[in-house]
């Protein structure tokens, strides 16, 4: 018989004043107070290592792999000859390491203002962290809006905004002067990426509609793709992709895309060439955000010619 516990240590996340998720903690592993924010490395019994920032979890051992992997290869495969990359924020390592899987790619800026959670990743997340080796990686300890103010024009051929919580899209920290300038900066098949919190969560919907309209000002295509990451609030979390050019499920080439990952395809936990085209399918629920006068869209791209 299993002797009953005396203690225990455990962590939440509310994501409402009461209602959370709940960690099962072991030990502290990492514990500093940066310049900008308490980051933290918790050991926990369920989802191994977990990473906060100002009490919020970014990323868990467990289901990590969900996040990086579909920030970075849904725009990675579908780009004919992807060479150049900025990614702003991500600096826990992990969208790096999954841009880097790719031969072809020459260099990858990354910006991460907040030193602190980089030393957080090399200490406690080495499988995270290993790609700040790879030569082909450029680690700017920096504001990432000021660094996208002064890149040169049509430079990188995809830009991921690896931040957390981009909440108020047009007024908070990456504003539309931010994402003007990201455009600016894209090359004429250029991608913009971002995570765009969840839509199940009705704090975001605004947030996720005031994006798709600014971002449409500056795109021909916007479009939202969804994955289950189950440590994220609400377990059911989107990701927004803003092209110049390409559509992510007419122009996907899965045939390429399968020859270009053929070196480390077994190596991915989540994304795959099938799964590529049905992220992009949205429920109704989800449809119905973009709805013009009520009605479902038909289509989840907004189109510079019918916006603003």
């Amino acid at each position: 018989m299993t002797a009953p516990k005396q203690h225990q240590l455990q962590y939440t996340e509310f994501w409402q004043e009461r209602t959370g998720l709940t960690f099962g903690v072991e030990r502290i592993l990492f514990n500093r107070q940066s310049a900008y924010q308490h980051v933290q490395v918790l050991q926990t019994d369920a989802f191994g290592r977990v990473l906060t920032l100002d009490g919020l979890v970014m990323l868990t051992e467990r289901d990590e792999f969900v996040y990086h992997e579909m920030i970075a290869h849904p725009a990675l495969c579908l780009l004919p000859r992807p060479r150049r990359v900025l990614i702003v924020g991500g600096g826990d390592g992990g969208t790096l390491r999954e841009v880097l899987r790719y031969a072809e790619i020459e260099q990858v800026d990354l910006v991460e203002i907040d030193e602190v959670v980089i030393e957080a990743a090399r200490t406690c997340f080495p499988e995270l962290s290993v790609a700040f080796e790879d030569p082909r990686a450029r680690l700017h300890v920096a504001d990432g809006v000021a660094f996208v103010q002064r890149a040169a024009d049509a430079w990188y051929d995809l830009i991921i905004v690896d931040s957390t919580d981009p909440v108020n899209f047009a007024e908070g920290l990456f504003g539309e002067s931010f994402y003007r300038d990201c455009a600016r900066i894209l090359t004429d098949e250029g991608i913009l990426v971002t995570q765009s919190e969840s839509p199940f969560d009705h704090t975001f919907q605004e947030s996720i509609q005031a994006a798709y309209a600014m971002l449409g000002r500056m795109f021909a295509r916007v479009h939202m793709y969804l994955a289950h990451i189950p440590t994220y609030p609400m377990g059911l979390w989107s990701f927004t992709l803003a092209s110049k050019r390409l559509h992510p499920v007419v122009d996907f080439d899965p045939e390429q895309a399968a020859r270009r990952m053929a070196s480390f395809a077994d190596r991915l936990r989540y994304y795959n060439v099938e799964l590529h085209r049905a992220a992009f399918a949205l429920p109704s629920f989800v449809r119905r955000l973009f709805a013009d006068g009520g009605r479902p869209a038909h289509s989840m791209s907004f189109h510079r010619d019918d916006i603003g």
